[in-house]
């Protein structure tokens, strides 16, 4: 338990002090605000703006899913928000501001060439689907859960994807943009109704101490490095922030703004997602390691320790939140295909031409992980495996504008190399992946670090060669 408040208040005070070092330095030097951005924005869609600069569920599932891992699951929060989650967002969301509202493909495409451009919009479109298929699957098992045993969760399932349907031939999103921030202060109140109850309950929790030993019932198949380290993504480093982070830069008015909303935002879910990781100890701790329904999981946690209130709560933020979290990656990835066919989407029939197709892939999907009991977590584990993959590629892209630009890019290039040996090995390792031996997996994912630092150091010194030369 000594943990778990010490890494609390560390990550709390730690914010707090870089708060105050960015506050101080954005009063002593005067950040010049482009008056074209502003310009920019009035042309560009403003439906939605603002809906995902909330805290949504990926911190809270992709905790729970991690802390079967062990306490180890703890460190990774903490340190990879702060070093690498935070920085990616922060300068993913300014490079979208300063280029006018960018899509994150054109930003990559823009530093790593047209190529990746191309292939990052098909995968961006990929993640959507899976992000869509995660924020359902998780509130479908729920609802089922709750209602007559007719209604399974193949009928909820066909349900959201009816309402999925409706919001994108009618203005449902302005609707659901006017109560979104209810759902965000449902989440947020979970979290610290939790972190209350952690203290009162005082609940027996793994220390650091007594070593970070894999404790997933599964460890010969899925160990620490690298399956935790993709198993939490949104509460230490999430490649769909970085697909979010235009619609919050066409709506932001000041680069000031870009601080609090994408760097202040990352450490708030690395807050929340630490609370979470706990309280799921505690309850694998009670109950065992057989449920891998993060949506159960916290409706337990919340109706056992908040009561009624907790249930209200659990309906707000585990049903209705992913349901529109869902809606939105949906709308991202339409728009994403749009634009690259260079097809207008005020017409409803051609809105319906790229996400009805969408639409029935993931109901596919969903289906297909229903005959197993583990599906749930396998659907998970893809969705965040393309989530932190994407977060590699954002930040080697951040990593060329600060070499171009002459700043300090090891910021971004250690976390950039530590990503790409996650991803890597993970593909090779995964059960879901290429299912590989430790040994080469291993080999493999060092392999591509090497060659990735190798390539990066080629092209920085043709770089000064090429400024050495003009």
């Amino acid at each position: 338990m000594n943990l778990i408040l010490i890494a609390v208040i560390s990550l709390g005070a730690i914010a707090l002090v870089l708060a105050a070092i960015l506050y101080v330095a954005s009063k002593k030097f005067a950040v010049y605000e482009d008056p074209r951005i502003a310009q920019v924005g009035e042309v560009l869609p403003q439906a939605n703006c603002g809906g995902c600069g909330y805290p949504g569920l990926g911190p809270i599932f992709g905790a729970i899913m991690g802390a079967k891992f062990g306490s180890s699951s703890y460190l990774w929060i903490v340190l990879g928000s702060i070093f690498a989650g935070a920085v990616h967002d922060y300068f993913a969301g300014m490079l979208s501001l300063r280029n006018g509202g960018e899509s994150l493909p054109e930003i990559i495409g823009r530093y790593l060439g047209l190529t990746t451009k191309q292939v990052m919009r098909g995968f961006t479109v990929i993640l959507m689907i899976l992000v869509g298929s995660v924020f359902v699957a998780g509130p479908a098992g729920l609802l089922a859960k709750l209602t007559p045993e007719s209604l399974d969760a193949t009928f909820w399932i066909i349900v959201v994807f009816a309402y999925y349907i409706l919001a994108t031939l009618l203005p449902v999103d302005k609707i659901i943009g006017k109560i979104y921030p209810l759902f965000a202060v449902a989440l947020l109140f979970m979290a610290v109704g939790i972190l209350v109850m952690l203290y009162v309950n005082h609940p027996a929790l793994p220390e650091l101490w007594d070593g970070l030993q894999n404790t997933n019932p599964e460890a010969s198949e899925l160990p620490i490095f690298p399956i935790m380290f993709v198993s939490i993504a949104c509460g230490a480093i999430s490649g769909f922030h970085a697909t979010q982070s235009p619609l919050m830069a066409r709506c932001m008015t000041s680069e000031r703004h870009g601080r609090p909303v994408f760097y202040g935002a990352m450490i708030t879910e690395g807050i929340v997602a630490l609370i979470w990781a706990a309280a799921a100890t505690y309850f694998f701790h009670e109950n065992g390691m057989e449920e891998s329904n993060a949506s159960v999981i916290v409706d337990a946690i919340t109706k056992e320790w908040l009561g009624a209130i907790g249930g209200v709560l659990a309906i707000l933020g585990v049903i209705a939140a992913p349901i529109t979290s869902g809606d939105t990656a949906f709308r991202s990835a339409r728009l994403i295909v749009a634009d690259f066919l260079g097809m207008e989407q005020k017409s409803m029939r051609r809105r319906l031409y790229i996400c009805i197709p969408m639409f029935v892939v993931a109901i596919g999907l969903l289906l297909y992980s229903l005959r197993d009991a583990n599906g749930f977590n396998m659907i998970w584990r893809y969705f965040a495996w393309a989530n932190q993959t994407l977060a590699v590629f954002t930040l080697w892209a951040i990593t060329v504008f600060l070499a171009v630009s002459k700043k300090p890019y090891i910021i971004t290039l250690v976390p950039a190399l530590f990503m790409t040996c996650v991803c890597s090995t993970y593909i090779c390792i995964a059960p879901e992946g290429l299912g590989l031996s430790h040994a080469v997996s291993y080999g493999v994912g060092i392999a591509c670090v090497v060659v990735a630092a190798v390539w990066f150091y080629i092209w920085i010194s043709k770089q000064k060669t090429r400024k050495l030369s003009e």
